[in-house]
């Protein structure tokens, strides 16, 4: 047995081009002893370096890596310094994923967005849960001992937040003008199946 890959390839090539003859012309072949199949042989490490080698040369040659795109640019995000999880960074801001990270800095984020988050929120009921599970998710972070940075946020007042929501919404709607009516909001009819 040789270690060449180039005459292993070789010898593959005959296999296959001898079983698509035989398939395509079975009347050359009748009586003629079928080949016995080798069992498979684990390939070592050299051989299996040897093969991709192989392959990444062909594959060159063929021009299956011309014309990509990107091709001749420099890389994005190459900087001065080396950032191991730069692969994971750019993952996150290509696929605009949010909620990742830990939860002192995802509570700073949601924080800072508290009042635009409430303000897109139709009820009174709505604002409310929202608080108080916001309160839940702070609180439950501050107990636990993950490490990364502590958890600074503080919690909201929900009876507080509620008033404020009001205003600003109230704030939001244009008055009536004088001597009209508020319109009267319309009920929903559902059918019962």
């Amino acid at each position: 047995m040789t270690d060449d890959p180039r005459e292993s390839a070789a010898r593959y090539r005959l296999e296959r081009e001898q079983e698509q003859a035989r398939r395509e012309h079975p009347e050359l072949f009748r009586g003629a002893p079928e080949q016995p199949a080798e069992p498979p042989r684990a390939m070592t490490e050299t051989q299996r370096w040897a093969y991709v080698e192989t392959s990444l040369q062909q594959a060159i040659r063929r021009g299956d890596f011309d014309d990509l795109p990107g091709a001749g640019k420099p890389l994005e995000g190459l900087g001065d310094h080396h950032d191991p999880d730069w692969w994971i960074r750019r993952k996150i801001q290509t696929e605009q994923l949010t909620g990742l990270g830990p939860p002192a800095l995802t509570l700073r984020v949601e924080h800072a967005r508290f009042e635009a988050t409430l303000d897109a929120l139709r009820s009174e009921a709505d604002v409310r849960e929202h608080v108080e599970d916001f309160n839940r998710r702070v609180i439950s972070a501050r107990r636990q001992l993950l490490g990364g940075p502590p958890v600074v946020t503080p919690t909201h007042d929900t009876e507080a937040e509620v008033r404020a929501w009001r205003a600003r919404r109230a704030a939001r709607e244009p008055a009536p003008a004088a001597g009209e009516s508020p319109p009267v909001p319309q009920r929903r009819r559902f059918r019962r199946r």
